[in-house]
C-alpha cells in the first residue's frame, strides 16, 4: 500500500504539472521530464493496484478505479482506506474476560 500511496501522488502531481506547463510557458525541457514520469507512476499504480484490491478484498472496483488517468490512483486507495476502515469495525474485539 506504501508504494501504491507513493505512485498515486507522483502521477496527481505530475499531471497537474504538466497542464500547467502546458497552459503557461510549456518548456520542453519540463515535458521531456514529466511525460515519462508520469507514465511510470501510471504503470505503478495499475500494477500495485490489481494486487492490492485482492489481498485486502476490495473487489474489482478500487481494481478499475486506478485504470483512470490521472486520479485513477487517488481513487482507489480512498476504496482501499473505505474497505479497510470498514473491516476493522466490523471485527468484534476480545473482551479480556
Amino acid at each position: 500500500m506504501r508504494t501504491l500511496r507513493i505512485a498515486a501522488g507522483v502521477e496527481a502531481a505530475s499531471l497537474a504539472l504538466m497542464l500547467l506547463n502546458l497552459f503557461t510557458v510549456h518548456v520542453e525541457a519540463a515535458s521531456s521530464l514529466l511525460g515519462p514520469l508520469h507514465g511510470t507512476a501510471y504503470l505503478v499504480v495499475i500494477a500495485t493496484a490489481w494486487p492490492a484490491a485482492n489481498a485486502t478484498g476490495a473487489g474489482p472496483g478500487a481494481r478499475w478505479l486506478a485504470v483512470i488517468p490521472g486520479i485513477g490512483g487517488l481513487l482507489a486507495l480512498r476504496r482501499l482506506d473505505a474497505h479497510a476502515a470498514a473491516n476493522r469495525t466490523s471485527t468484534p474485539q476480545p473482551t479480556g474476560e
